[in-house]
């Protein structure tokens, strides 16, 4: 087997957007680094059940604006 071939794993802290952290071990950064976290579990609508703001103007909602007075009843 090849000496030096798998990178550094090391531990790491890692800061949630609440401002907690924990501590885990991971091969990115240095030892002792702090990984900052823009978006988690904490955060993500995801895991938080919010709403999608790019469904609310799709192609459907264009079409039915356009054409959603038109029927094709006969009289």
């Amino acid at each position: 087997m090849k000496a030096d071939t798998h990178p550094d794993y090391h531990t790491i802290k890692v800061q949630m957007t609440d401002g907690t952290i924990f501590e885990t071990r991971s091969t990115w950064g240095k030892e002792g680094d702090t990984m900052a976290l823009d978006i988690d579990p904490l955060s993500h609508p995801a895991w938080t059940g919010g709403q999608r703001q790019l469904d609310q103007g799709g192609r459907v909602a264009q079409f039915n604006k356009r054409f959603g007075g038109l029927s094709l009843k006969k009289n």
